[in-house]
């Protein structure tokens, strides 16, 4: 009786592991009729990747410091690289997303990030500063960013 139960077995294991292979199969086919694929040519979204977005203006943070003392120059100067190249990836980004999201989508997946990023280095640059002098203050109205058409 053992040996007819275990042959019972894996036909029943069989024909579930079967079925599994066929539902997911199924699936997955579904799943890619349903995705669709992009448009390859004209019609509004070529129009959309045409059109400039702009760029993005952020205000000058070398020319409203003070004198650096030389013991903070060489991290002050590495701050003030990678301001730049926040700006850089913000305008990739802005470049790149044409299209997307609502109306405030720009402020609020773009300005808004680079601004915190933007003052956080800018207040490393005024620690820097300020542990061999007077610390500045007020740069933080500088994090801002603006994008022009």
């Amino acid at each position: 009786m053992s040996r007819a139960l275990a042959k019972y077995n894996r036909r029943r294991v069989a024909f579930i592991g079967g079925a599994a292979a066929v539902v997911l199969s199924g699936a997955v086919i579904a799943g890619s009729a349903l995705a669709g694929e992009p448009s390859k040519g004209g019609g509004a979204q070529s129009a959309r990747t045409l059109a400039d977005p702009g760029t993005i203006s952020c205000p000058d943070v070398k020319s409203q410091l003070p004198a650096v003392p030389a013991s903070a120059q060489a991290e002050v100067d590495r701050n003030l690289g990678l301001l730049g190249t926040q700006i850089q990836e913000a305008n990739t980004r802005l470049r790149n997303t044409v299209g997307q999201g609502g109306p405030n989508f720009v402020q609020n997946a773009i300005l808004g990030p680079l601004a915190d990023k933007r003052k956080s280095t800018i207040d490393r640059i005024a620690i820097a500063i300020g542990r061999k002098g007077t610390e500045p203050q007020g740069l933080d109205a500088l994090a801002a960013c603006t994008l022009t058409k």
